[in-house]
């Protein structure tokens, strides 16, 4: 009996997690469910569509998820000028006052409302990393591109693009425009919202104004 329980156990560890059905995040019409934090870009909807906008003399920001998720599977369709940086958050988080912490063994201080976590980068520089995953105020780069050719290929410059991200436990995974890109563990962070970063442009002028685009945002929980 005590083995044929174990048997059932293991089996169920090794079947994959039960999704929920796909829920919209964004209802094409107002910014319900979303609150901002961080910086004071500039958020707006538009013909169906999240925009973003940068403004100077600001760090990035965040339009974030007012609900947290843990393992999910997200997707979203994103434009964005070519002449900016951007970045789809997951698993992110901030602290209401300024808190310190240790992080691989040094202590790092967050002030309070700095969102921090995983990032889904949009980067339609030469570089071309989109699609990788970037750990934003934290340690870095997690999982860059510069070994995965086809991923760089995948992102449609001008044009829109679909991200897809999948975390189960610690096993994270991304796609741009369905090709694989990032596919790591790492077990930092278990849950958090779900954010559209406009990245900070200091005091340039000539990058006041550019626009990023995010539309059709869903996810399927796993349970």
């Amino acid at each position: 009996m005590k083995n044929r329980l174990a048997l059932l156990a293991t089996l169920a560890l090794s079947l994959p997690a039960a999704a929920q059905e796909w829920v919209s995040l964004f209802d094409g019409k107002t910014l319900t469910g979303w609150e901002q934090h961080s910086g004071t870009a500039q958020y707006r909807v538009q013909d169906g569509a999240i925009v973003g906008k940068t403004v100077p003399n600001t760090g990035n920001s965040f339009l974030c998820t007012a609900k947290k998720y843990g393992d999910f599977i997200l997707e979203i369709e994103f434009k964005v000028d070519p002449a900016m940086n951007s970045g789809i958050q997951f698993r992110s988080n901030y602290y209401e006052k300024e808190t310190e912490v240790e992080i691989a063994g040094k202590k790092k201080k967050f002030p309070a409302d700095r969102v921090h976590g995983y990032q889904f980068e949009i980067d339609p520089s030469a570089r071309a990393y989109t699609g990788g995953v970037y750990d934003e105020g934290r340690r870095g780069w997690l999982f860059d591109l510069k070994n995965n050719e086809a991923a760089r290929k995948a992102f449609k410059q001008g044009e829109w693009n679909k991200a897809r991200i999948e975390c189960r436990g610690s096993s994270i995974k991304t796609f741009i425009n369905d090709v694989p890109a990032a596919d790591f563990t790492d077990d930092m962070t278990k849950e958090g919202v779900i954010a559209l970063q406009v990245h900070g442009i200091g005091k340039k002028a000539e990058a006041v104004g550019k626009e990023v685009m995010w539309r059709n945002i869903r996810i399927q929980e796993l349970k």
